[in-house]
């Protein structure tokens, strides 16, 4: 029984990695800043509507140039 346990929460694990972390480990990074900031600025609503979004657009962008960079 342990057996097919352990087996069951390994491949339970390799599911989420495949999914969460996927080709791209740095927008899982990023979206972990991303919300660790949202957390931070809680308090501080005006400069979150400036901040979270740019953090966001910011980690697409070097997502993409990274991919483009890898491609060529």
């Amino acid at each position: 029984m342990t057996g097919a346990l352990a087996r069951g929460l390994r491949t339970f694990g390799r599911f989420w990695w495949d999914f969460l972390v996927g080709d791209t480990p740095e927008l899982t990074v990023a979206a972990l800043l991303v919300v660790a900031a949202a957390y931070g600025l809680a308090s501080y609503r005006a400069a979150s509507i400036v901040v979270l979004p740019a953090l966001a657009v910011l980690a697409v962008v070097a997502s993409a140039l990274r991919g483009r960079r890898r491609r060529t």
